[in-house]
């Protein structure tokens, strides 16, 4: 029997009018902290930024997930918090917030196979 591991995920959403409280689905953070994994990406669909906010520039948001993704990653050179383990990367990107890019409350769940999982949650829930 393949040995199970637990892990977190959040969905990063993009909430361009924070007033409004609506958002799209952008992208998946996800924790193993037993493995010290951690995996964000992201997926910014132009056709629907443009229908549901189009005041808000693909260019912007690309900024702003970059940043979110080289802290997940651990690329210390963008920011103090990338250089913290997994486990604290995680919950800094997943604490409430009210700014333009938010996330979900963590969900978790257990798998043999983190790679595959986040693949698969990332397609169901973003693309």
């Amino acid at each position: 029997m393949p040995e199970l591991y637990l892990y977190e995920y959040a969905i990063v959403r993009l909430v361009p009018r924070v007033e409004r409280s609506e958002y799209i689905n952008v992208g998946l953070v996800m924790l193993s902290i037993r493995q010290a994994w951690l995996r964000m990406e992201y997926c910014i669909k132009p056709e629907l930024l443009a229908a549901f906010s189009p005041q808000v520039t693909i260019e912007e948001i690309k900024d702003s997930l970059s940043s979110f993704q080289a802290i997940a990653h651990g690329q210390d050179d963008i920011s103090p918090i990338a250089k913290l383990d997994v486990a604290e990367r995680f919950r800094w990107l997943t604490a409430y917030r009210s700014t333009m890019i938010q996330t979900s409350r963590p969900h978790a769940g257990k798998t043999d196979d983190l790679n595959a999982t986040f693949d698969k949650l990332f397609s169901q829930m973003v693309r």
